[in-house]
């Protein structure tokens, strides 16, 4: 059984990117270019900084919003992020582009689990995308809601996609991980308003709760 990876997302400070490694993230993400005000989004140039002092086998993930690929491109040339997740309308044919400028970058797909026409969705975007992510959007975020989403149909998208790696976010927290990974068998879960105090400023202890929680449950990611 391969192991589960969790990522911990919106980190803005180098204070929460140090607690967020110290409890055992496998990534962080930081969200640059968001289409709305938030008190966790940085610069790139802020991400950069922090990126830049992570240590070895730590993944520095660029979250955006932006669909446009010269924007998307110039916002990778700065923060140097090891993977890149759209979690936007960027267009899937528009990814090899992207691999061709920078060949080592990784490179996710939200899709938003918002009935069963996801499934179709993460088929498509997993043509082109290293792994799918499943989000939850409410009527005025696309992230970082705070709110769960229908588990049956992340699982079938899961079962579709097969070998392809499955990142399931969206309201996740300390007390719901693993009853999540349990249902979805993701390869990877992604956190962000379940282990902040506010938005902007996270919880060492939830977040070490989090990873604690999630390592630990009882079904995971097949090989």
């Amino acid at each position: 059984m391969e192991a589960l990876r969790v990522k911990i997302c919106g980190i803005s400070t180098q204070e929460d990117a140090g607690a967020a490694v110290r409890a055992g993230a496998d990534a962080l993400g930081f969200l640059v270019g968001l289409l709305y005000p938030s008190e966790d989004q940085v610069t790139a140039e802020q991400a950069a900084e922090i990126i830049a002092r992570l240590p070895p086998f730590v993944t520095p993930t660029l979250v955006t919003h932006r669909s446009q690929l010269a924007e998307v491109a110039d916002l990778c040339r700065v923060a140097r992020p090891h993977v890149l997740q759209l979690h936007a309308d960027f267009r899937l044919a528009e990814i090899p582009l992207l691999r061709r400028e920078f060949p080592h970058l990784k490179v996710i797909k939200a899709v938003h689990v918002d009935g069963p026409g996801a499934v179709e969705r993460a088929v498509a975007a997993a043509a082109y995308a290293d792994a799918v992510l499943l989000d939850t959007r409410t009527a005025t975020r696309i992230g970082g809601t705070g709110v769960t989403h229908d588990w049956a149909i992340s699982r079938r998208v899961r079962d579709a996609l097969g070998e392809r790696p499955i990142v399931l976010a969206g309201g996740l927290n300390p007390e719901n991980v693993a009853a999540a990974i349990e249902r979805v068998l993701p390869w990877a879960v992604d956190v962000n308003s379940g282990v902040s105090v506010r938005r902007g400023l996270k919880s060492p202890e939830r977040m070490a709760s989090f990873v604690r929680r999630a390592k630990r449950a009882p079904s995971h990611a097949p090989a």
